[in-house]
């Protein structure tokens, strides 16, 4: 199975243009290795198949990784680490802040810090809304969570001034785009193996 995830991982990041060195690449499959183990017992993902894991987790989290901002980021609602561990690993000259209230989620993703030796990458258990941070974020990556609506009156104190949110989404949605009065810019992306819709919604905090 190692080799047919390769086989899946390592033309997915050519698709998407990305370079990495052998270690970053080690890293990933060990942190899939990881998700596969934990989510045994913890039910991390509902996504069983460690190929599909590959396309709908490792690559769909890199996918975005082009049309983000800012060296200070925060992931909320991270869950298994999905942007954010994929996301650090590729560009570890930027610091990843991973939050999420599942103190589950939070003990598996310290498991993964320390096997993969991430050094720009801290977790938070905590609520979005009553996380006080010390530091403002340059940015925040949030992944098919609540509405944008929703996400945005309960984060904004987290971002800096003129902070950007970048959030992540399947079909266009202009229902919830209708709902907020914040300048938007919507970024259609695709995701190597995956034939679905998915959008990134770039906000400026204002």
């Amino acid at each position: 199975m190692s080799n047919e995830i390769e086989k899946t991982l390592i033309p997915g990041l050519e698709a998407l243009g990305l370079t990495l060195v052998p270690a970053q690449i080690k890293q990933l499959l060990d942190y899939l290795g990881l998700l596969i183990k934990w989510n045994k017992a913890y039910n991390l993902t509902a996504v069983r198949d460690p190929l599909q894991m590959v396309t709908r987790h490792l690559l769909d989290s890199l996918a975005i990784l082009p049309h983000i901002s800012g060296s200070n980021i925060i992931d909320v609602g991270t869950g298994a680490g999905l942007p954010g561990i994929p996301l650090a690993i590729a560009d570890p000259s930027r610091s990843f802040c991973l939050l999420d209230s599942n103190g589950k989620k939070i003990r598996f993703l310290q498991q993964v810090v320390v096997h993969l030796g991430l050094k720009n990458v801290t977790t938070v258990e905590d609520r979005a809304e009553s996380y006080a941070s010390r530091l403002c974020f340059d940015s925040m990556v949030v992944r098919a969570v609540g509405s944008i609506a929703d996400i945005l009156s309960q984060t904004q104190h987290l971002l800096c001034p003129d902070g950007q949110w970048f959030l992540m989404k399947g079909q266009y949605p202009q229902e919830e785009l209708d709902a907020i009065e914040v300048p938007s810019s919507i970024v259609a992306y695709q995701v190597p193996g995956l034939d679905e819709q998915r959008h990134l919604i770039c906000l400026r905090k204002v």
